[in-house]
């Protein structure tokens, strides 16, 4: 594989979207790519569409593993995938020319390529299929492109990285009856104006961070004759750390049992894409900032996590890692936007700062 050809791979790979779960065209490119390198050991269909790669015989030998994610939005390669798609390539190319030279000899590498980031699923299902648990992993990195920091810019937090976020369905069971007699039934409507106000409420929180969003209000139906009886609240419920994110759902959901109690409903409830909190491991942190200077590169520290959701935060829950950004421009749009495209001069920069690590 040219090194030249990575523009044209990445815009490749954004021609060709695939939500999460349906990533055949990326899984089957990847693999591609792979049949000109030198791999010791190449695993498909990982947890779906997942593919990965490893350079290194003995799987209890010191490994570092490397993540990057291959889903897109329903409105295309709109975060960047395509991109981290195309970086992991990129090192899988370098790291095939270190391991091909004997000079990385004393550890394995690595190579993920996941399915399904954005819904959440795919590092579930990846470490479900055992594959990672068979190495001895010692370091686990992955990265994301951030818009609105310098190009190039290594970005750094050294706890959290995004935020630990689910969405959650309250379903609130009444009773319908007639409209002209609503006396005789339970209807749900004030539940639901109180439960909205009180989750309201929690943004209003001193101390750490935490968030309720309110997404979508169904209560009743358009007869004008009937006084409801069933209603669906939603909410995505966010916060900085897993012990706060289990705090605050442990109190929206005493909220909406006592709401229920009061107004006599039965309530039942789901999770909807739940996400933990991406918490880094500190020397991760501290190895991904020394990588950057021997380079050199820019580092800028964000004190604030980012608050929207990574499902890397699996990986760290059973490994030790980190999860960086690194700078898509300061003007550049932002994440999800209809307008936002990958900049590819930051491949070869990510790619030589996992190098970096991996060495």
């Amino acid at each position: 594989m040219e090194t030249t050809d990575y523009k044209t791979i990445r815009q490749t790979l954004h021609e060709h979207p695939q939500t999460a779960g349906n990533e055949q065209f990326a899984h089957d490119y990847i693999i591609q790519h792979l049949q000109s390198l030198h791999p010791d050991r190449v695993y498909t269909h990982v947890g779906g569409w997942g593919v990965i790669a490893v350079w290194g015989k003995d799987p209890q030998a010191p490994t570092v593993a490397f993540r990057a994610d291959t889903d897109a939005l329903p409105i295309g390669h709109r975060c960047g995938h395509d991109g981290h798609t195309t970086i992991l390539l990129r090192l899988a190319e370098l790291v095939d020319s270190y391991v091909c030279c004997n000079i990385v000899a004393t550890h394995n590498i690595l190579l993920l390529w996941q399915p399904a980031e954005e819904t959440g699923e795919g590092s579930q299902a990846v470490l479900e299929s055992g594959i990672l648990q068979q190495y001895n992993i010692k370091a686990f990195y992955a990265l994301h492109n951030l818009p609105g920091y310098p190009l190039g810019t290594v970005v750094l937090c050294p706890r959290t990285f995004a935020a630990a976020s689910t969405g959650i369905i309250y379903h609130l069971d009444g009773r319908e009856t007639h409209a002209s007699t609503p006396e005789l039934g339970i209807n749900p409507g004030l539940a639901v104006a109180e439960i909205i106000n009180r989750f309201d409420g929690f943004n209003k929180s001193e101390g750490e961070f935490r968030q309720s969003t309110l997404i979508c209000v169904h209560l009743g139906s358009p007869a004008f004759g009937t006084s409801a009886g069933h209603a669906e609240v939603m909410f995505t419920l966010r916060a900085f750390t897993n012990e706060a994110m289990e705090k605050l759902l442990a109190e929206a959901n005493q909220a909406v049992d006592e709401m229920a109690l009061r107004y006599n409903l039965k309530v039942s409830r789901m999770l909807k894409e739940p996400f933990r909190a991406t918490e880094n491991d500190g020397d991760c942190v501290e190895a991904i900032e020394r990588a950057a200077e021997e380079l050199p590169l820019r580092v800028r520290y964000q004190m604030e996590p980012n608050r929207w959701s990574e499902d890397f935060a699996e990986y760290l829950l059973h490994f030790k890692g980190a999860m960086f950004g690194l700078g898509s421009g300061e003007h550049h749009p932002e994440l999800h936007h209809p307008d936002y495209d990958f900049p590819d001069a930051i491949i070869e920069t990510a790619a030589r700062l996992f190098l970096q690590l991996a060495q």
